[in-house]
């Protein structure tokens, strides 16, 4: 991949100097969304280019000020950059089952691969199959090695302070250069510092190794570089080990993995919370402003994300990850938000930081989110159907968790008829969303299968399929609306046959017809046509097509559904990663990266394919529950799925991810 300094003129006057000598900062003022690969340790996180910049990196948490965040802009916003002088081209995966990133760089007088892993083992003392209490001390590690030959390379250095609403003043000495607030251990005979950027040219030779380390706190105590082998071993087995939990043997394993070790990724360890996507502000629409704050962890992911952990066999995590929502669940109640932080914070303010020009000049760029803030009644029937599939995998409901659910099931028999913003979080007026009352319908159904009827719940359950045939369907196509007495569909009603709705199939079939005719271009489908509120478009997406597929299995489409799924696949970038969105014309990724729901609508969707052919139309139907049964329920028994983890035997060889990587000697 040839590679070419920017034009001066985009740089910062204070660093046209340092360009002068040679320094590339990038190829181009923004890469591809497409060309970023994550790594993280489970509190931090970080994105690498394919041309060896780390150009966002939070470090701590997932929602931290980020360390480097050129990815929301190419001037001011921080970065980390290893790349050769000369032209080169890149070849780049993950190691084998695991999230650490090796990039080889291929120039005309050698070769040269760089490492790029945060350091993540368990816990000493944990139990032999915990791997839900993380020892980590939020390191950026990066390891270059001289593969062939000799290559000429250039570093550059900058972080971010504050989200860089100011410039870092960086200072050196002994191997380490900081600015009070960041800082960067290094092996290089020499650094340049000017202002906030920090730059070296060196030579490496085949057999030769540099290492470089990044933390938000001053090392003491320790030498990290002489640590980055050992720290290297006990991430690569950290990773292998855990993956080789799984339970999946199907015929989409790698893609399957994959798409486990990304959703590992990008869950907060000390809580059990699953980011919706590690960055913030990446433009639905290129110079559009639908530009959010993903960093957080959205409830109506639950079913979700507790059916896939469950098909894949990760009892910790699913346990780990229920306690979370219960907790955020009773600390609102009966006022469920639709997201909290990854802390389980209630309150997510929405700030626009009007200092950055954005990822390719699409402005505002946010921090926090003002959609906390929305009611939007689906909610309550995720969290339900949540919990009917917890009990179903033999999770125990006590007697608060009763009350608080059988709380939420009387709110929603108070107030489902009631408007509100909908799946999609729609900043325009409010709507009777169809989604919404179907979701409200899925919400009283579970608490009556949960703790048994009771005269309200089964009335206002009669009463939303009723008005669900009087205003929700389209009296001419006879599909569902998006609304009620709204022209249009929405893509949200592929779940329709996925939630057991009495729904007659004429019905299903016409909507997802209705959907293919509207909303699909090419592989790809659109959220919706409708105006909603906000100026600009927005790309395909990716859990859309992943829904597609279900629907079509649901109506006995297997065949094409199948290969809608192998299609979808190879439109991964090229270390199996999906962002929100796509460009249908260009493939082009848009929106933030990786995406949690896209990757558990992935998981979810290929279990479906394989209990299709193992089984039959009939194992896909119903509800998560009752797809548990026949999926999850055969592997581990009925009941039996948090037993059946903990007394898994271990797979493969003992690896060392339980050794210690100090966590003492980091100075807070």
């Amino acid at each position: 991949m040839p590679e070419c300094a920017p034009a001066e003129a985009d740089l910062p006057n204070s660093q046209k100097s340092l360009l002068r000598g040679g320094l590339q900062i990038s190829g181009q003022r923004y890469d591809p969304i497409r060309d970023y690969a994550a790594i993280g340790d489970g509190q931090s996180a970080a994105l690498v280019s394919r041309s060896g910049s780390v150009d966002w990196c939070c470090l701590g948490r997932f929602d931290a000020d980020p360390v480097f965040c050129r990815l929301v802009d190419a001037d001011r916003g921080g970065f980390f950059s290893i790349r050769p002088i000369e032209r080169f081209s890149v070849n780049r995966s993950y190691l084998p089952n695991t999230n650490i990133l090796r990039t080889t760089f291929l120039t005309d007088s050698g070769g040269v691969s760089v490492t790029d892993f945060m350091p993540v083992g368990r816990r000493p003392g944990v139990a032999t199959h915990d791997y839900v209490n993380l020892n980590s001390p939020g390191w950026l590690f990066r390891i270059v090695e001289g593969d062939h030959g000799a290559v000429r390379l250039r570093v550059g250095y900058r972080p971010s302070v504050n989200f860089a609403r100011r410039q870092a003043a960086l200072g050196q000495h002994s191997g380490c250069i900081a600015d009070g607030e960041t800082f960067l251990y290094h092996d290089l005979p020499r650094f340049d510092v000017e202002g906030d950027l920090a730059c070296s040219v060196f030579k490496v030779h085949a057999g030769s190794r540099h290492v470089f380390v990044t933390s938000c706190r001053p090392i003491q105590n320790s030498h990290p570089l002489e640590e980055a082998s050992r720290m290297l071993r006990i991430t690569s087995a950290f990773w292998r080990e855990w993956i080789a939990y799984s339970r999946y043997r199907g015929s989409y394993r790698d893609a399957v993995e994959r798409s486990a070790l990304a959703l590992k990724l990008l869950t907060f360890a000390p809580t059990g919370a699953i980011a919706a996507a590690l960055t913030s502000s990446l433009p639905e629409e290129i110079g559009g402003l639908r530009n959010w704050d993903y960093r957080y962890c959205w409830l109506r992911d639950a079913t979700f994300t507790l059916y896939a952990l469950a098909a894949l066999g990760y009892g910790g995590e699913a346990q780990q990850f229920s306690e979370f929502l219960q907790r955020v669940c009773m600390a609102t109640y009966p006022d469920l938000q639709i997201m909290y932080g990854v802390a389980g914070e209630p309150d997510l303010p929405e700030l626009t930081l009007d200092h950055l020009e954005g990822y390719e000049r699409s402005r505002p760029v946010r921090t926090g989110n003002g959609a906390h803030r929305q009611r939007q009644i689906d909610i309550y029937g995720e969290v339900l159907d949540w919990a009917l599939l917890f009990k179903t995998l033999g999770g125990r409901i006590d007697g608060a968790m009763q009350a608080m659910l059988t709380g939420l099931a009387d709110f929603v028999a108070m107030h489902w008829d009631q408007p509100d913003q909908g799946l999609w979080e729609v900043r325009g007026a409010a709507r009777h969303y169809v989604h919404g009352k179907i979701m409200s319908w899925v919400a009283l159904d579970r608490a009556i299968r949960l703790f048994g009827s009771r005269p309200e719940w089964k009335k206002q359950c009669l009463r939303i399929l009723d008005e669900l045939q009087t205003r929700g369907i389209d009296r001419t196509q006879g599909h569902l609306l998006q609304a009620f007495d709204f022209v249009g569909t929405d893509a949200a009603l592929l779940v329709a046959p996925m939630v057991a709705l009495p729904m007659d199939r004429a019905t299903i079939e016409a909507t997802i017809a209705a959907v293919e005719r509207d909303l699909l271009h090419g592989d790809f489908v659109y959220r919706y046509r409708a105006d909603d509120g906000l100026e600009g478009a927005e790309g395909a997406f990716l859990i859309c097509s992943f829904w597609l597929v279900d629907a079509l299995l649901q109506i006995g489409r297997g065949p094409e559904a199948k290969a809608l799924f192998e299609r979808l696949l190879e439109r991964a970038n090229d270390v199996g990663l999906y962002a929100e969105e796509i460009e249908p014309a260009t493939g082009a990724f848009l929106g933030n990266f990786p995406q949690a729901f896209t990757h558990l609508a992935l998981i979810g969707a290929a279990v479906q394919l394989d209990l299709y052919e193992r089984r039959g139309p009939l194992a896909v139907a119903g509800s998560h529950a009752d797809r548990a049964r026949m999926g999850v329920g055969a592997t581990f028994g009925l009941r039996g799925f948090w037993a059946a983890f903990k007394a898994t035997k271990r797979v493969g060889r003992i690896f060392s991810s339980r050794e210690s990587i100090m966590p003492s000697r980091i100075v807070a």
